[in-house]
């Protein structure tokens, strides 16, 4: 194995010049603002956590978590994501505040990776967890603030695809009873979106034409509001039944937030199974692949650190975003240039000082000219914007100490 050269990174991660990261802040800033005007509060957890504890409770695979060992030979893992440390936190540090929880987060997350395209091992996520309210009401404010964070960031056109396992569930359990591998086989199918492989699957268990059709049809199973009435004919099982009814409930409440035209109803869209126990959700911006949010119900995740509670929640994927809004323009400070000579030094110095104290979102730069006969030639004339330029970087305004 060669050594890697010395400008060379480790797969999946990368450098944020300056533009980038003033375009991710600022969609950082504006989503946590959104957030907080929620009425969730932001907290921090620490990036690296036990393996025993979190790691086992994360909802990432097992494969994909980043392991090492500390001193005393425990197997720690770089936080894969932060729902699990957050529930560790509502159940020991938090234990005594009353529930509901409402915690906003940002930060990067670390997942091992094969050589896929488009694929980070390291990624920002900001998002929200509402924990200690069972209702589809809770449910909702989650999917309603997921689009106004979207918003906030700066998403112009987006999906939110809504789910609930229990539907799929209880129709597998109704016209499947007692094939749980075909069972589980379906559910890998549609979380990885592979119809044709869900249709071919169908077809290698011999069923009844009936349920065959049944089963294929979930697959248009796809819309607004009047899905709920379809999904309801289509199985009987009281805990598909269950399932429809709380997204219908979550529907109309969306509908009262005024937010239901983002949304779809998508019962194919399972989440994953052995993680969510109700509603899931995905978020699609235009001519972008990957979700750029996703969230849902995990009512078991509380126990496995000793305080049974229901909890759902989201994460936006920042990194994904910036992609969309990439090429939006943040607004850059005013930059004011101060040069001066070794004679005036400590004047220019007190004088930044002082704009710096008074000029709202200014930019202060000192430069020492150490040469000032030549410091003409630096600074050329105003721009068609009425801006300076010296040694290439612009300025809207220079001040110059220099002795005569």
């Amino acid at each position: 194995m060669s050594k890697p050269k010395v400008f060379e990174k480790p797969l999946g991660v990368k450098d944020y010049l300056p533009e980038a990261v003033t375009k991710l802040r600022n969609i950082e800033y504006r989503v946590l603002a959104c957030m907080e005007r929620w009425g969730y509060n932001q907290i921090l957890t620490p990036t690296l956590e036990y393996y025993d504890t979190v790691g086992v409770a994360s909802s990432t695979e097992d494969k994909k978590l980043f392991k090492l060992l500390d001193r005393k030979g425990k197997t720690l893992v770089l936080r894969s994501e932060l729902t699990a440390p957050i529930a560790r936190v509502a159940s020991s540090l938090l234990k005594e505040h009353a529930f509901p929880l409402r915690l906003s987060y940002h930060s990067n997350v670390f997942r091992a990776i094969e050589e896929e395209a488009g694929r980070d091992s390291e990624f920002f996520q900001t998002g929200v967890e509402l924990i200690g309210d069972a209702t589809s009401e809770a449910d909702a404010e989650v999917v309603a603030l997921a689009i106004a964070s979207l918003q906030a960031a700066g998403v112009g056109t987006f999906k939110i695809a809504l789910g609930h396992v229990g539907f799929l569930n209880g129709l597998f359990q109704e016209t499947l009873e007692g094939r749980s591998d075909a069972q589980q086989s379906l559910k890998e199918h549609l979380l990885g979106r592979d119809y044709v492989g869900y249709r071919d699957a169908i077809k290698s268990l011999a069923l009844t034409p009936e349920v065959e059709r049944e089963l294929i049809g979930v697959l248009r199973l796809r819309g607004g509001d009047e899905i709920c009435e379809q999904a309801r004919l289509v199985s009987k099982h009281p805990i598909a039944q269950d399932a429809i009814r709380h997204l219908c409930e979550v529907w109309d409440v969306l509908k009262a937030y005024g937010v239901s035209e983002h949304v779809v109803i998508d019962l194919t869209m399972i989440g994953d199974f052995s993680y969510y126990t109700g509603m899931t959700f995905e978020g699609y911006a235009a001519d972008l692949g990957f979700p750029v949010c996703s969230g849902g119900r995990y009512d078991n995740l509380l126990s496995q650190f000793g305080r049974p509670a229901p909890a759902t929640g989201f994460a936006l994927k920042t990194n994904r975003i910036l992609e969309v809004t990439g090429e939006d323009v943040v607004a850059a400070p005013r930059r004011i240039l101060i040069a001066y000579d070794a004679e005036h030094r400590e004047e220019a110095l007190q004088l930044a000082k002082s704009k710096r104290a008074s000029e709202d979102a200014a930019v202060i730069i000192t430069q020492l000219v150490s040469e000032p006969e030549s410091w003409s030639k630096k600074l050329t004339a105003k721009t068609m914007d009425g801006d300076y330029e010296v040694c290439g970087t612009k300025y809207q305004d220079v001040m110059t100490l220099l002795a005569q």
